[in-house]
């Protein structure tokens, strides 16, 4: 996977989780492309792998990496491990 945000986006990200290390997300498995964007102050992450053996939690752990330029072991996955809302972590640096 090769997604490249855009610097604002990630500076969007890294201000949502500041204070709390957590972010709520919105997912959508099975899209068409993976994609995060913020709406209306709500982060939400599209990704292309279905929602089948833990292949869509894997593949948004994989885009917020990307996205908020950290290693994939620094995102994991707090709650919401099959349901659309989901809570993550962000290890500090």
């Amino acid at each position: 996977m090769k997604y490249r945000p855009a610097p604002e986006l990630t500076t969007a990200l890294l201000a949502i989780a500041r204070d709390t290390r957590r972010m709520e997300v919105r997912v959508t498995p099975g899209a068409g492309r993976d994609e995060v964007k913020l709406v209306d102050g709500a982060v939400h992450v599209r990704v292309t792998a279905p929602p089948a053996d833990g292949a869509a939690n894997e593949a948004v752990i994989k885009l917020l990496a990307a996205a908020l330029g950290r290693p994939k072991r620094d995102i994991s996955l707090l709650r919401g491990d099959t349901a659309r809302i989901k809570l993550i972590g962000i290890a500090a640096p």
